[in-house]
């Protein structure tokens, strides 16, 4: 039964480059012809320009491990999330152990019961401000818009699940005609080196003419002398085996460096080699420089193989793991605890050109032994530049058909959930 169970799981994580969720199936994006979008030779020449602009968007990453906890009923992510009149155009959010990592459900099929409750808290905390907005205005003006889609509302253009591993990626409504070859890819580092326990959930897409990637990760843990060879194994399976579909012209990147922006997210692992005594000492006196000389992952991106041409922000926040169960002080600081020295293992890292960090920072939130951690960047994105043939068809009819079936759309995971692609 066991080998059965484990091929099957393994088999699963590599094939379904299209098997996620989100707000409207990958045709909805797709019925702008590609030969429309991507005309050659002499049709090129007279319809498009070469010169591309370069338009700027901010983009949110947020990455979590919620230790099994689903997540409560009074929980408030909008403080997280920044939400206000200059809120990110994109928000890409990436949990980890979204389910406890019991045999049952590192072999068992996913439970979307809970990734549905995440997106759930997720829409309702970035669209509610535009709601109210839109119901304040609408009264005041003393009429009700119905069928109307708000262009600041977001939609989730992909959503997937691997065991405890989860990716969630939302954009501004008037950007999702825009998004083109969305896809998944899943590894699994874990036991046997196979299962979803450990590993990553990538998805990428493209906006315009810039193509994304997200990697998800839950590296290898371990605070013992040498572990940390194991999370950079684990990092190295993931850049090799990670695969994504050539796309129709079979001009797409297939794997994850081949992306023009990709960002790297997740319960990396990552520890501080020195004693657990001084490395406690030192995060008492907030001497974050001095244990970042000693931090594994910074030591990795600046001298390891595996890791090399990555970069991240600054960090002057504490610690990110493991403190006890609703508090703020660390494991193993009461007599007779299980020793754990504390360790930023929630990082974001990114690579490739056009994009510039704005904020590095960590939530406080106590609903696990981990606190969030978030960073929101610009991105530089590529756009065609408009010319007659261009506008005309984004003016017709055909364009008109294609956002009116983006509107027929539920904007509630309540009232259908989401569409499998």
């Amino acid at each position: 039964m066991w080998p059965k169970l484990i091929a099957n799981k393994f088999l699963s994580k590599r094939l379904g480059s299209n098997n996620f969720v989100a707000d409207f199936p990958t045709e909805a994006l797709h019925d702008i012809p590609e030969d429309l979008l991507h005309q050659k030779s002499s049709i090129t020449e007279t319809t498009f320009t070469h010169h591309k602009d370069t338009h700027h968007h901010k983009v949110f990453v947020s990455t979590w491990n919620v230790g099994g906890s689903p997540p409560p009923e009074d929980l408030n992510i909008e403080d997280w999330l920044d939400i206000d009149d200059t809120s990110c155009d994109i928000y890409v959010l990436g949990f980890q152990e979204v389910v406890p990592l019991r045999a049952a459900n590192v072999l068992g099929f996913e439970n979307s019961k809970i990734t549905m409750r995440w997106n759930s808290v997720i829409r309702e905390a970035l669209n509610k401000k535009n709601q109210e907005d839109m119901k304040a205005k609408t009264i005041k003006n003393c009429k009700w818009i119905f069928g109307s889609s708000n262009s600041r509302d977001f939609k989730c253009i992909i959503s997937k699940q691997m065991v405890g591993i989860f990716i969630s990626v939302w954009i501004r409504n008037e950007l999702c005609p825009y998004i083109r070859h969305r896809s998944v890819s899943c590894v699994g580092c874990g036991i046997m080196a196979c299962l979803g326990n450990k590993g990553s959930v990538s998805v990428r897409f493209q906006l315009h003419e810039t193509r994304f990637c997200f990697v998800c990760s839950h590296l290898a843990s371990g605070n013992r002398e040498g572990d940390e060879r194991y999370r950079n194994s684990n990092a190295a399976e993931i850049l090799s085996r990670t695969t994504f579909p050539r796309g129709p012209s079979f001009d797409l990147p297939q794997k994850i460096l081949d992306h023009d922006q990709v960002v790297l997210l997740g319960d990396l692992n990552y520890r501080i080699s020195l004693p657990e005594a001084k490395t406690r000492l030192l995060v008492d006196k907030g001497e974050w420089n001095t244990l970042l000389e000693y931090d594994q992952l910074r030591m990795e991106l600046m001298e390891g193989q595996v890791l090399d041409g990555w970069h991240e922000g600054i960090i002057n926040f504490a610690p990110t793991y493991k403190y006890c169960p609703n508090s703020d002080v660390y494991y193993g600081s009461v007599e007779g605890e299980k020793r754990r020295a504390p360790a930023w293992c929630d990082r974001i890292i990114w690579y490739g050109n056009g994009m510039k960090q704005q904020e590095y920072s960590r939530g406080e939130s106590k609903l696990s032994d981990h606190r969030p951690v978030k960073a929101i960047f610009t991105a530089d994105v590529e756009i065609l530049t408009k010319s007659k043939f261009y506008q005309s068809f984004f003016l017709s009819d055909s364009f008109e058909r294609i956002t009116s079936k983006l509107d027929m759309y539920p904007a509630s995971c309540n009232d259908r959930p989401s569409f499998q692609v």
